[in-house]
């Protein structure tokens, strides 16, 4: 079968490897679309800690069953299905807890193991989604960064008519977008320095964008709430800068979701979080949201094809990840058709 093969930091190809036979516990996947993600450049880049190479890599997929191993009764063959990427143990402190997305024994499908740009993939029973009849394949290849979504939003805790300010106006941002509107919050703020990025967030819904290029962000968020401060502000851009920044903006008894994962230290200012009571908070990929965007997108809700910039074959994935790295300017989220 075809797989595409992280080898080492920009050394990738499309190759012939051998099918997996079905696992205890597993359900074999045939492929039908996954979703090119920022996390699987950084992967190409050299920049993921935590891969070892060489990899297939890939999270965000969807597909056919087409075999079940032995014990699993949750799916059967030919069932529709997406699969969630997070795979944790069960036994630690924030499994206990309920937080199994940070299990000390955490796995990711497409970095720990291999992922789902390939024709089949062996995943865990308990990642697989079944999906509703009027979902589509390609849409449920991009439930998983909804999840990103809905996790940071669920960390910053919303309260009625709380508003939002999110800073970032790629995919994640954009999904953060539509998630937060699907949720009920009415008033939001995109904020980025790329026009042709704010146009989107507007015909996605957003109550304003601002561009940071051009406007004072943090006087415009003054002038809007009446220098009381933004109730919610999500980090999408990723920028660890941009931190004071957003403590100064939030309002007193204010939550910020922060996102990025870069180890370059930030600025940060006690007495600004202190004085206000501010809530920082991490998200780190999804505690158990696929269910929720699936009936999002399933009701109409949330439209993910929105977000799709470009549809590829398999074949043009290696050209795909050149046009991702040299032309970002001209990819939202690239779709990959890898079956039938």
């Amino acid at each position: 079968m075809k797989a595409f093969q992280v080898n080492a930091p920009q050394d990738y190809r499309l190759v012939d490897t051998v099918a997996p036979d079905v696992a205890p516990g597993e359900v074999l996947v045939k492929v039908a679309f996954a979703g090119i993600c920022g996390s699987d450049m950084h992967i190409i880049h050299g920049d993921n800690a935590f891969v070892r190479f060489p990899r297939i890599t890939g999270h965000e997929f969807a597909g056919l069953v087409e075999a079940v191993g032995e014990g699993v009764e949750e799916v059967s063959v030919g069932d529709q299905v997406c699969i969630d990427p997070v795979i944790n143990r069960g036994r630690c402190y924030p499994c206990r807890i309920g937080r199994p997305n940070v299990c000390t024994a955490l796995e990711v499908i497409g970095v720990h193991r291999n992922g789902g740009f390939e024709e089949r993939v062996n995943v865990p029973a308990g990642n697989v989604h079944r999906l509703p009849e009027n979902l589509g394949l390609d849409a449920a290849a991009l439930v998983e960064p909804y999840t990103i979504a809905c996790n940071v939003l669920d960390r910053m805790q919303p309260h009625p008519g709380d508003r939002l300010l999110i800073l970032g106006a790629g995919v994640i941002g954009l999904t953060i977008l539509q998630m937060a509107r699907a949720q009920g919050i009415e008033d939001i703020t995109v904020s980025d320095v790329i026009d042709t990025r704010l146009d989107t967030a507007r015909e996605l819904g957003a109550t304003r964008t601002l561009n940071g290029a051009e406007q004072d962000v943090e006087a415009e968020v003054a002038a809007l709430t009446g220098g009381e401060g933004m109730p919610l502000i999500a980090d999408a851009a990723c920028v660890p800068a941009l931190l004071p920044q957003m403590l100064r903006m939030a309002s007193p008894a204010g939550r910020i979701g922060l996102l990025g994962f870069t180890p370059t230290p930030s600025d940060l200012a006690q007495l600004e979080v202190i004085k206000k009571e501010l809530t920082l908070v991490g998200s780190r990929l999804n505690n158990r949201k696929f269910p929720e965007v699936i009936d999002l997108m399933a009701s109409g809700r949330l439209d993910p094809l929105a977000l799709v910039s470009h549809r590829l074959p398999f074949d043009d994935m290696p050209d795909a990840i050149q046009m991702i790295d040299h032309h970002p300017e001209k990819a939202r989220k690239v779709l990959i058709q890898i079956g039938a």
